[in-house]
């Protein structure tokens, strides 16, 4: 059974993604709020999960850190907040949206049409989008790759790593808003549990 460490951004929507976590077989977890992960023993997980969060990343107590502590040794799937620390720890930067976007419906359109890992989402279907930072593209770090952009603004919505099982998104996959965004996380959670 894979086991994920929940690491809680202190988002409201973090149950959320934590039901799809329990509903989906195969797996168990543990959530922690960010702040005390740093006393959490990573030997006890197989994946960790980066949840939404207020704020800009590099503001956020602990997630640095977190990321700097698995990345070479567990997959991760960062949600939104998620997504912009892993960019940023992988050198990029960020930048704020002039109207922040909170309940905002929009599209997907994919860099790479092969992307295994959005074979189980209907492109033309809906996504959630609730930020107001996004990654700034001039910034954007070498280590990673883009997935996906928003149809209506080219904004980054989705990434990978290109060396390490590394994925996140800028929308959030547990929004009603986003009636696929569920599949995305199931297929990371099972690609988690055939690694081990």
């Amino acid at each position: 059974m894979a086991h994920i460490l929940v690491a809680d951004c202190h988002d409201s929507f973090v149950y959320n993604l934590i039901e799809i976590v329990r509903s989906t077989s195969g797996c168990s977890y543990e959530v922690y709020p960010i702040e005390q992960c740093r006393g959490v023993c990573l030997d006890r997980f197989d994946a960790l999960l980066l949840s939404p969060g207020p704020g800009h990343p590099t503001e956020m107590d602990g997630l640095s850190e977190l990321i700097e502590r698995t990345y070479r040794c567990m997959p991760i799937m960062g949600v939104c907040l998620g997504l912009q620390a892993l960019a940023c720890f992988f050198g990029g930067s960020l930048r704020q949206l002039s109207r922040p976007l909170h309940g905002h419906a929009d599209r997907l359109r994919l860099a790479d049409a092969e992307e295994v890992w959005f074979k189980a989402f209907p492109i033309e279907s809906c996504i959630g989008r609730y930020h107001s930072w996004v990654i700034d593209e001039q910034s954007f770090p070498k280590e990673l790759q883009v997935i996906a952009y928003a149809e209506s603004d080219g904004t980054i919505m989705a990434l990978r790593h290109k060396a390490l099982p590394i994925y996140a998104v800028q929308f959030h996959p547990e929004s009603y808003l986003s009636p696929y965004g569920s599949e995305l996380v199931r297929y990371w959670l099972r690609s988690v549990h055939s690694r081990i």
